[in-house]
């Protein structure tokens, strides 16, 4: 079994760079407030696997065109973007997804990528390398596979082990508590995997159908907590969110999503996040500076119990400014009919 990975020179030199243009980023967010500091995109619906919990696929999508995601790119690039990251389904079963890499780094953006891996090898590596990616994040549930989940360490050791070797981009291995995942161990076997590796850690709570929070089992809790004591510390780590979830408690927090952080779909629409698609609803193109604005200044009713972590770190950026003046209740009818929002002091 292979340890910790041996950078190369390049490999180092890649990492400084990203390490100064990171710094460059959350400079920029910190000086002002009128651009996404990230966007979710979606290149296509489809994925390899099923995993139980999933609520964010299907087997049937085709993928969206590379001259069609170049255009959704480039408005992110309009927007001011400072990271796309590329989701799913599953992006690697996507033709063109070097393309796409390719145009977001054209756009001035960070690169970044979650797969599940099972499609990962030397070749593929090398030009996700070439494509100039900047973060992958794998999720890995459980140390064997069953019928919750196939992302699972036994499956995915080897193509750990190969990124370990040639992979230029940074690597985060994120495991998760709850959701029927059958032994909260998993997570501490995961991640100590991932640091013999020589890669980032960090562990998710699996949230309920609509992103709300579903408190943890004592158990859980406590492996939850154990995992976060690690020694390879993240952004992630900065902030009390995913512990007060853990906990089963709400946060209060300034939600930015359709602001600071944006999802876009595989029909190229913006909405607040994964777990409320609907919300605005509206096309890329034709999404503007002033509808950042104005999302900066919208409170979430869902806000208090969400468990969308990407969503949570980047609003903590702005948690000490700007109090918002609206609020906007997504979900219920309203995800059925955009036109029964409510939305006070508008």
């Amino acid at each position: 079994m292979k340890t910790a990975r041996k950078l190369t020179a390049r490999m180092r030199s890649r990492a400084a760079s990203r390490r100064v243009r990171e710094l460059a980023l959350v400079a920029r967010a910190l000086a002002t407030t009128g651009h996404p500091v990230m966007a979710q995109i979606v290149p296509m619906r489809f994925c390899n696997l099923s995993c139980a919990y999933c609520n964010e696929y299907d087997k049937v999508s085709k993928p969206v065109p590379l001259d069609e995601m170049e255009r959704r790119v480039d408005h992110l690039g309009r927007l001011g973007t400072s990271i796309i990251t590329i989701s799913g389904g599953e992006p690697l079963t996507h033709p063109e997804l070097d393309g796409v890499i390719r145009r977001m780094r054209k756009v001035g953006a960070m690169a970044g990528m979650i797969t599940n891996g099972y499609l990962l090898n030397v070749e593929r590596i090398e030009r996700l390398n070439e494509a100039g990616l900047d973060h992958m994040q794998i999720s890995i549930d459980n140390v064997n596979p069953d019928d919750v989940s196939m992302k699972s360490l036994k499956v995915l050791d080897k193509k750990l082990e190969m990124l370990a070797e040639h992979a230029e981009f940074h690597v985060n291995i994120n495991s998760v508590v709850g959701g029927g995942i059958k032994d909260p161990n998993d997570a501490l076997v995961i991640s100590k995997r991932a640091l013999e590796l020589g890669f980032s850690n960090t562990i998710g709570i699996i949230h309920d159908g609509s992103g709300q929070l579903k408190p943890l089992l004592p158990e859980e809790a406590k492996i939850y907590f154990e995992v976060r004591n690690l020694e390879r510390r993240s952004y992630s780590r900065f902030n009390q969110f995913q512990e007060a979830i853990a906990q089963g408690l709400p946060n209060d927090w300034r939600c930015r999503a359709g602001s600071r952080y944006l999802y876009i779909c595989e029909d190229g629409l913006v909405h607040y996040c994964s777990q409320q698609r609907g919300f605005p609803g509206t096309p890329l193109a034709e999404y503007t500076t002033e509808d950042v604005k104005r999302e900066f200044l919208t409170a979430k009713s869902c806000s208090p119990n969400c468990t969308v972590s990407c969503v949570h770190q980047v609003s903590y950026i702005d948690h000490w400014r700007a109090p918002q003046t609206s609020m906007i209740s997504p979900g219920g009818h309203a995800a059925e009919n955009p036109a029964l929002v409510t939305i006070h002091g508008a």
